[in-house]
């Protein structure tokens, strides 16, 4: 006997039951970083002794802290019309580059860059630490195999590979895997089994599903737009649904897990929430959405800085 077919009223109040839990997930930081304050469209960061002063659109109430602590900020960024690049001011020096240590297990090389980033995203420490719980289940295995999509200068990359996992670090930028191998010797992580590969990410991971790879855990941190090292383009709005689609045939199974962070204002939890739910619908498991957050230092406030979606097998228990 066939099932009744579902009315589109219950279909909707099935999906509705699915993504009406929208997550907040927040840090506070670490020892070597701190959101001092934030207010009036900027915030007040510590990056090991280091104290900088950046553009931050989300943050439209008022500082707490008074001016004089302000401008005792080692560095204050001035964005151009993209909010992006820029020029740094400094008020007091500044070293070319200088050590945060992250979760006592590797040393990231900070430094001014002209894109206000510091070489780190604090926030995606939640992200990190759930990934490490998703790698811990694979004790007495070989070597988790962990691919790091849009990679960047490698915290996760190190942070992985210090936890015995094999990791694939894909960034098209050749700058970006410089700063992240100088990370890899500053935290003694020189042995450790990392593949640094130069790539476009949409086009290697097409490759890889052509040759029937596997990985334990992915993580896809792509931009809103980008270029890879032979002038490929990448659009998210684009060109995200197909990377995710090639992602879930990278996933080795009921074991593995998946880590999607999106910084595009234009975009929203629940648009990542449902278009992971379509491309891996037929593994399973469990998802969950929201929105990435650091709160202040003194515990007022904390600040939206991205969206993501987390995805783990049956068989994790995270």
């Amino acid at each position: 006997m066939s099932k009744p077919r579902p009315t589109p009223e219950t279909a909707a109040s099935r999906q509705r039951t699915a993504t009406s839990g929208l997550s907040l997930v927040e840090s506070d930081g670490f020892a070597d970083y701190r959101l001092i304050d934030s207010g009036n469209g900027r915030k007040l960061e510590r990056f090991g002794k280091i104290i900088v002063d950046r553009p931050e659109p989300q943050a439209l109430w008022r500082p707490l802290a008074d001016e004089k602590q302000w401008a005792g900020a080692h560095a204050v960024f001035s964005a151009n019309d993209d909010e992006e690049s820029g020029r740094w001011r400094t008020n007091k020096p500044v070293p070319d580059s200088w050590p945060v240590r992250l979760e006592d297990a590797v040393t990231l090389t900070c430094r001014l860059s002209a894109f206000r980033h510091l070489g780190i995203f604090p926030e995606q420490l939640p992200h990190w630490r759930w990934m490490l719980a998703a790698l811990k289940q694979h004790k007495g295995a070989e070597h988790p195999r962990v691919l790091n999509l849009f990679a960047y200068t490698g915290a996760a990359t190190l942070l992985a590979a210090h936890a015995g996992a094999e990791v694939t670090h894909v960034d098209a930028s050749k700058k970006a895997i410089t700063w992240a191998r100088e990370n890899q010797t500053a935290s003694g992580l020189k042995n450790a089994p990392v593949r640094w590969m130069l790539e476009d990410a949409r086009k290697f991971v097409q490759r890889e599903v052509r040759r029937g790879r596997q990985y334990d855990v992915i993580l896809v941190d792509p931009p809103k737009f980008g270029r890879g090292p032979n002038n490929e383009t990448w659009d998210l709005f684009i060109d995200l649904p197909d990377m995710l689609r090639n992602c879930g045939a990278l996933l080795a199974g009921r074991r593995s897990a998946l880590i999607l962070t999106a910084y595009a204002i234009r975009a929203s939890a629940l648009m990542l929430d449902q278009l992971c739910r379509e491309t891996l619908s037929q593994k399973g498991g469990r998802f969950e959405s929201g929105e990435l957050a650091i709160r202040e230092e003194s515990g007022a406030r904390a600040v939206s800085t991205s969206l993501f979606t987390r995805w783990c097998g049956d068989e994790l228990t995270i």
